[in-house]
């Protein structure tokens, strides 16, 4: 089994230029799909759990391996972390339709990755976590973040469109 792989989600992170913002990219076109195509609210949830749950798996059980072989703490193609990150920004959120679902996605996903490249406190000091649990807990207190100013943005922003 080649963890490579699965840490960098398919290939994602194989990509030459930001392999993060690829790795991020994937659950935002998820999320907007199922948004578009008028997936229920729970279903929706539902898929997002699983694949933010999925992405932490694969991050905290085969980083370790990818970190040994490739002699660096937080290797460049491990994207797992960000495709977890990003799911769970999107976790809480919902858009009917429209343009509803553009800005959800842009505002939920520039905020996950300006919190994610930021790392404002504790993020850095999680980083420091051993193996996969380093890589993986900064990303989770990055999409804290960007979820908060998501439910923000949406309930100001959005809320008065509709």
């Amino acid at each position: 089994m080649n963890k490579r792989l699965f840490t960098s989600y398919l290939g994602l992170g194989w990509l030459p230029v930001a392999p993060g913002t690829w790795g991020s990219l994937a659950p935002a076109v998820v999320f907007g799909l199922l948004c578009y195509f008028g997936v229920p609210r729970f279903v929706v949830w539902i898929i997002l759990c699983l694949l933010a749950l999925d992405a932490a798996t694969v991050c905290v059980w085969f980083s370790p391996a990818v970190i040994e072989e490739l002699g660096d703490n937080d290797p460049r193609e491990v994207v797992a972390d960000e495709v977890a990150g990003q799911a769970l920004v999107f976790i809480g959120a919902y858009a009917a339709g429209g343009w509803e679902i553009l800005v959800t996605m842009a505002v939920g996903f520039l905020g996950f990755r300006l919190f994610d490249i930021v790392k404002p406190w504790p993020c850095r000091l999680l980083e420091k976590l051993p193996g996969g649990w380093g890589i993986l807990a900064d990303d989770v207190m990055a999409a804290v973040y960007a979820a908060c100013i998501l439910q923000i943005c949406t309930k100001l922003w959005i809320g008065n469109l509709v």
